[in-house]
């Protein structure tokens, strides 16, 4: 009886996270097309639904009667109330928001810097950052988590930043500060790693099997990769660190680092020095850039794609993706002429290889990174629905 019991509940448990997962992926969904998704019975799925109503974690709205035909169905979303806490630390800024289980953003704040923020530093920042929006913003909300998406090597198996060169943050165990600090589950990850992610489900790389990401961003340039579906970390949870692969530069003219690395040519900091700027937002920057007629300007963004192209080339051969996204300022490289970095590309990667290949930007945009963080924040809420209890 107690095995039978237990196999029972642990069907139950399954079919909670499929029905969790689903809403979350997908959107708000009627329980008619969870029936359909899941091939449960209509019963075990309202059901279902009316527990996760009760966990705080779904809310059903009446049905759209306009769209359907016959008796509607009720409509089943996320609760928008349960967020995470997303936070990019960058050299430049830290850039913090809520994000929803339903993937909204109530708040998000950029917070300009003008030195390297340490990790307790980064700490406390999120710790008040939580305490003021709880007074304000998110007074009615549930807190479960926070998520970083840090600009460094990030060990998988305990979230310890093993170097964050451009923060000057070595063996950093800022898991264990902003834990210590807010006093909720924390996560760490490489911040291209957790933008590839984000696009991979919600972006221009829904539904690719094989993806190649880059991510440009005031630290550098990473990356990340997604085959056969699935994220690949590597051994430690180093993997695509494309920033510090050395492209093929053709033309001495072109090159303008010694060390020849791909983020020390191709890099966001020579972008804003052609637009007389010292630091800048994402929409900001790529605004400046697609107005100005500089000739310094449309020449700089002209070589970096030169030198980026080769760089793709590279990924292209080695990982034969179906598709390349682009983050950061690389989408605005890419978006100046996306037709010629594409014919570049080809230039130097093998014909079979770029067959069916599209390059495309992110379209998650400067979300990315923040939805990425909050994925991985909700990641144990999503997989034990039942075991895992939000914070007021």
């Amino acid at each position: 009886m107690t095995d039978s019991r237990s196999a029972a509940e642990g069907v139950r448990q399954r079919n909670l996270v499929r029905t969790l997962r689903l809403v979350h992926l997908e959107g708000p969904l009627s329980r008619a097309a969870l029936t359909e998704s899941t091939g449960l019975n209509r019963s075990t799925i309202a059901d279902l639904v009316a527990q996760l109503v009760r966990e705080g974690l779904v809310q059903e709205r009446a049905p759209d009667r306009a769209r359907r035909v016959g008796r509607p169905s009720p409509v089943v979303a996320m609760d928008p109330r349960v967020v995470a806490i997303a936070v990019n630390p960058e050299v430049d800024a830290l850039t913090i928001g809520a994000v929803g289980l339903d993937r909204g953003i109530p708040i998000r704040e950029r917070i300009e810097l003008d030195h390297l923020i340490t990790p307790e530093e980064t700490a406390a920042i999120v710790a008040e950052r939580i305490a003021l929006w709880r007074a304000g913003p998110l007074a009615d909300a549930r807190v479960v988590a926070v998520g970083l998406a840090v600009p460094g090597l990030v060990r998988a198996a305990d979230g310890l930043v093993r170097s964050a060169p451009h923060l000057n943050w070595t063996d950093a165990p800022v898991r264990g500060l902003v834990a210590d600090a807010t006093g909720l589950p924390t996560v760490v990850g490489n911040d291209a790693s957790l933008g590839a992610i984000a696009e991979h489900l919600y972006g221009a790389a829904r539904g690719i099997e094989d993806v190649v990401y880059l991510n440009g961003g005031a630290s550098g340039i990473g990356g990340g990769l997604i085959v056969h579906g699935m994220p690949v970390a590597g051994a430690g949870g180093y993997a695509g660190e494309f920033g510090q692969n050395r492209p093929g530069i053709a033309s001495d003219h072109d090159r303008r680092a010694g060390s020849g690395v791909l983020e020390a040519e191709v890099s966001r900091a020579r972008l804003l020095a052609v637009v007389a700027r010292p630091s800048a937002d994402e929409p900001t920057l790529a605004a400046l850039l697609a107005a100005s007629t500089l000739p310094d300007a449309i020449a700089e963004l002209a070589r970096q794609r030169r030198i980026l192209a080769t760089a793709l080339a590279n990924a292209v051969n080695v990982l034969n993706p179906s598709v390349v996204v682009l983050g950061g300022f690389l989408a605005t490289i890419a978006e100046r002429d996306l037709e010629g970095l594409t014919a570049a590309v080809g230039a130097h990667a093998t014909p079979a290889s770029m067959e069916g290949l599209d390059i495309r930007v992110a379209v998650l945009a400067e979300d990315r990174l923040l939805i990425g963080a909050a994925e991985a924040a909700f990641a144990d809420i999503l997989s034990d629905p039942l075991g895992h209890h939000a914070q007021a």
